[in-house]
């Protein structure tokens, strides 16, 4: 696991390798120090070295403090700018996956726990990162080196400390345990209250019209308790390793105290060296206080490296390994031979059934049927959104299979059901569809989609600022943006998913009428609620259930189908009815 996030270290190794060596330098010159101070005490103050010795001394100690500092400074530095450049790398390619996901993929993780992966989880990870590559290489230097030094000066007093390694082991060691899977959990739990604040802002405007900001208050006030009860149930472990330190550290300086204190009045131990053993005994506790944060830090933070990895390692689901990369669509011919699909593969739990129609280049196909009945799961088989379980899906004369998925999708534009628009201006917008189109493209498209109007309405036209998901336009004009930003794209299929829901009769009807006289040569697909959307159509497929109920021209599914007329005369009895 830390194997496969240490690949993200990429161009910031050369930082990574020098903060230890720092940390090196900074360790050994504050080893020295106590040495030094002791013998100022034992040999320049007590003993003969006199003044001159003391001062000696001395001015070597302040230089070794400050280069220490140099050193200590330099590896901040070195550990900063590499653990924020591992975490730039990790959240870089960490996107970069994320946007392999095929839709099945993007279904198993909800945004709102991709979100936390993307922020709360690496910013875990940067932080045991930066910690691991100072902390982790300076206490055991610190603590390896001052024990040997302690041991030097008096083997029998540093026998007090050794007896408290093996508890404070123990004691990390049963706390690391059982507090992983609560961390764990706690993380799971920010997903779930991230999931809520996302939902409230983004539907923001119909919570207000509903006057639901105290039902909406207490849903996140539960989630927010939730998150607060499993960060308590983690961290009441974790702080059990402070206090433990803490008794270690002062029984440990107490019994040093009394026993050195006891050989010095003795005279078997010189002032100087039980101040300076004094001095190295807090730098091995101190150093054992050390690892013993790196371990929590890294507890707290395994969850977070687990989770990451899952969403690195997940594999798409729809790939294109063995496509022809120079294969191309030829032209909009569609034919479903025997499909199927499930949404779990579960062949025992189909969504489509048995579907087999062709629609020939070029025609304009209505796809018309009850909510629920699949219709949005059929077109988007066909940019392969999702793959069918069996059968095949052909478009332009080969199996979707055989193309590039960014050949096939560039020659398949899909509007969804969802209008989706990006904050920036609206001609950015519509170059989504075409990035390299021009502005007279661009126009020409926005007229296609009845768009142009409204658009030069605004006082600063196609430099229009939307807000966050378009929120400053309505909802037809949001379907008409949709509908030309697909229109650049020039592709040889189109797909209207119930598009043009939120638009007037007029409207609809000159989009048609446009889609008629300058795209005689693409393929439409046109599912909608309105039979007067369809019923211009070459052909017109009636879905029940999953399943291809009808498959005819308007008249023909009149006389012939019964779902068909049923829907026909209920919206012509509606509109006789207003009348």
């Amino acid at each position: 696991m830390i194997r496969k996030l240490l690949a993200f270290l990429g161009e910031y190794k050369r930082q990574t390798i020098l903060t230890p060596i720092m940390v090196t330098g900074e360790v050994a010159l504050e080893l020295m120090i106590p040495f030094l101070m002791a013998r100022i005490v034992d040999y320049g103050i007590l003993g003969d070295g006199g003044m001159g010795y003391t001062i000696r001394v001395g001015l070597l100690m302040i230089l070794m403090a400050v280069l220490a500092l140099v050193f200590g400074g330099l590896s901040g530095k070195y550990a900063a700018e590499a653990g924020m450049g591992f975490a730039k790398n990790i959240r870089s390619g960490l996107f970069k996956q994320i946007q392999t996901y095929s839709f099945a993929n993007v279904d198993k993780f909800s945004t709102a726990t991709l979100v936390t992966r993307l922020t709360t989880d690496i910013t875990n990870t940067q932080n045991s990162f930066m910690m691991v590559v100072r902390m982790a290489v300076r206490a055991p230097i610190m603590l390896i080196g001052a024990t040997i030094m302690a041991v030097s000066i008096n083997p029998q007093l540093s026998l007090i400390f050794l007896a408290a390694i093996p508890v404070l082991s123990i004691s990390l060691y049963l706390i690391g345990k059982s507090a992983h899977p609560r961390f764990l959990d706690m993380l799971e739990k920010y997903d779930g209250l991230n999931e809520k604040v996302q939902d409230f802002i983004v539907n923001i405007r119909v919570v207000k019209a509903f006057v639901r900001e105290q039902h909406e208050e207490k849903k996140f006030i539960a989630d927010a308790e939730k998150v607060r009860d499993a960060q308590l149930r983690a961290e009441k472990l974790v702080i059990l390793n402070m206090p433990i330190m803490q008794f270690t550290i002062y029984t440990s300086i107490i019994a040093i105290i009394w026993f050195g204190g006891n050989m010095v009045i003795a005279g078997t131990f010189n002032i100087g060296e039980l101040s300076s053993f004094i001095m190295y005994i807090l730098q091995v506790l101190i150093s054992l206080m050390l690892i013993s944060m790196v371990f929590i830090m890294l507890i707290i933070s395994r969850a977070s490296f687990s989770r990451i990895i899952e969403a690195l390692e997940e594999e798409p689901v729809l790939n294109d390994k063995d496509s022809d990369v120079n294969l191309t669509l030829q032209d909009g011919s569609i034919t479903f031979k025997n499909v199927n699909f499930s949404y779990n593969d579960d062949p025992n739990n189909l969504v489509l059934k048995n579907i087999n129609f062709t629609v020939e280049s070029g025609q304009t196909i209505g796809i018309i049927g009850g909510t629920g009945s699949s219709k949005t799961t059929l077109v988007q088989l066909i940019p392969r959104l999702y793959d069918a379980l069996n059968g095949e899906v052909i478009v332009g004369g080969h199996h979707v299979r055989d193309y590039k998925l960014k050949t096939l999708r560039d020659q398949v534009a899909m509007v969804l059901q969802k209008n989706v628009l990006f904050t920036g201006t609206i001609k950015e917008n519509l170059k989504w569809g075409n990035e390299q189109a021009t502005d007279e493209e661009v126009i020409e498209a926005a007229q296609a989609a009845q768009a142009h109007d409204f658009i030069m309405a605004f006082p600063n036209g196609y430099e229009t600022e939307l807000g966050q998901g378009g929120v400053n336009v309505s909802g037809g004009q949001k379907q008409r943006l949709t509908i030309a930003r697909a229109l650049l794209k020039k592709p040889k299929v189109v797909i209207l998913d119930d598009s043009t829901s939120a638009v007037d009769t007029a409207t609809d009807a000159a989009i048609r009428q446009v889609f008629a006289e300058k795209l005689n040569d693409v393929t439409t697909l046109i599912i909608a609620q309105r039979i007067t959307s369809v019923a211009d159509a070459d052909k017109i497929i009636v879905i029940d259930d999953g399943e291809v109920n009808g498959f005819g021209s308007h008249e023909e599914l009149i006389k012939t189908n019964e779902i068909y007329r049923e829907i026909y005369e209920s919206q012509s009895k509606g509109v006789n009815d207003n009348e």
